[in-house]
């Protein structure tokens, strides 16, 4: 399921990351809990877990290749909870993408068993002004608290039956990307040696597509579209689009940044239009960068699963402009 600002689910902060519709998650952790460092330690486990694979907690398939959601509301995760669910499910190998709190699973007659420990999922609150220092704050951002909530894979409960895959077919995921890609007007050019987004044309260089190939998770199709909307991500972050910069904060790091904003953009994607989403080689280049800035800020994943958020958001807001429905 793609989603939009605007959604009837959405925050009214809605580019943070955050458990998307209800957010009634009712086992809450510590105030002394460290969210932003448990939530990045799973990740880059898990990054480090797949690196000599080449795959990434986002590299999914199966079942749990869905954005994951939450089984008493049905209500999709976004913006760092899904990464952060993707990477626990790697490391742990749950093949579900049903989540929920203790007392959610008891409320649908299941029952968490003995032992399992729940994993952390963030919500962001906006915090009301008080009024006092209005005059002298300049900065007119929300200012927003993070509060971090247990939460259990259906791998981990009794007494609940997983209901099937919602997954697109094939051949209709690849007709929908198709008019998804069309209907951002972003141009594509292809007959190019390399996959890349040219900022200086505003445009998408990519090989043809016979000259992909397919894998044990996706066919040479699904490899083409991954690719494509990774480079479409980019796309996104043009100065006259959401004008994405990196550089102030990370640095000689930027780049690495930028790359990971659009790895987990075309994953978003990817899982919404039921797009496998393939593992690359060239990820070499970057593992070593994603992890050094996950040491180095932890706060730089929810930044970046923000900014991915905020890119899918764009696009699918851009074709929907352009006339574009999906599943149309």
């Amino acid at each position: 399921m793609i989603t939009a600002p605007g959604h009837p689910g959405a925050p009214e902060w809605s580019g943070a990351p955050a458990v998307f519709g209800r957010t009634n998650m009712d086992t809450s952790v510590s105030p002394r809990f460290n969210v932003y460092e448990a939530v990045t330690e799973k990740i880059a486990a898990a990054i480090r877990k797949g690196a000599g694979m080449y795959v990434m907690p986002w590299h999914v398939a199966g079942p749990g290749s869905c954005i994951p959601v939450n089984a008493a509301t049905e209500a999709p995760y976004r913006g760092v909870n899904i990464v952060a669910l993707w990477a626990i499910s790697a490391v742990e190998g749950y093949q579900s993408g049903h989540w929920a709190s203790y007392r959610q699973w008891q409320s649908l007659g299941a029952q968490v068993r003995r032992g399992e420990r729940g994993s952390t999922v963030v919500f962001f609150k906006q915090l009301e002004d008080d009024g006092d220092d209005a005059e002298q704050d300049t900065d007119k951002r929300p200012r927003l608290v993070a509060r971090a909530f247990r939460v259990f894979n259906a791998a981990q409960v009794d007494g609940w039956v997983e209901p099937p895959p919602a997954r697109i077919p094939e051949f209709f995921a690849i007709k929908e990307v198709d008019a998804f890609v069309h209907a951002t007007a972003i141009s594509v050019r292809h007959g190019s040696s390399m996959a890349r987004y040219i900022p200086s044309q505003d445009t998408i260089e990519m090989p043809d597509q016979k000259r992909f190939v397919g894998s044990a998770t996706s066919t040479s199709t699904e490899t083409y579209y991954s690719v494509l909307l990774h480079e479409l991500t980019h796309a996104s972050g043009a100065p006259h689009r959401l004008d994405r910069q990196f550089g102030k904060r990370f640095g000689d790091k930027a780049y690495a940044m930028e790359e990971l904003v659009a790895e987990l953009g075309a994953a978003f994607l990817c899982a919404a239009l039921g797009i496998a989403n393939e593992p690359r080689q060239d990820h070499a280049a970057y593992m070593t960068s994603w992890l050094d800035v996950l040491d180095r800020d932890q706060k730089a994943i929810f930044t970046a699963a923000s900014q991915a958020q905020k890119a899918v958001e764009f696009l699918v807001q851009l074709a929907k402009s352009n006339g574009w429905q999906i599943g149309k």
